[in-house]
């Protein structure tokens, strides 16, 4: 199982929304076995940049490229561009500790 998570930031507090309504069209894309979109909570004391965030469940790397290769990815990207300042994003493989 691929995590595939990505923070995102507004350029202006304003287009916060906006960001959120667009990301929430990649929960169409049928590649994920979990997808969701939440705003952050901003209750951190030590950092507060991230707005928006993007998780999503992949079964193996052909999933997540799938979905990656997806128009709809190509549409969203297209329309949350102009509004972001940060975008940064992970993909993991969990690890028993």
């Amino acid at each position: 199982m691929i995590r595939h998570i990505v923070f995102f930031s507004a350029t202006k507090p304003e287009d916060v929304g906006r960001i959120a309504d667009a990301l929430s069209m990649l929960g169409n894309i049928p590649h994920s076995e979990f997808f969701e979109i939440g705003l952050n909570r901003k209750v951190d004391q030590l950092g507060g940049e991230v707005d928006v965030v993007v998780y999503g469940e992949f079964r193996d790397e052909e999933a997540l490229a799938a979905y990656k290769a997806h128009p709809i990815y190509a549409e969203c990207i297209t329309l949350v561009r102009p509004l972001r300042e940060m975008r940064v994003a992970a993909d993991f493989v969990s690890k028993k500790v």
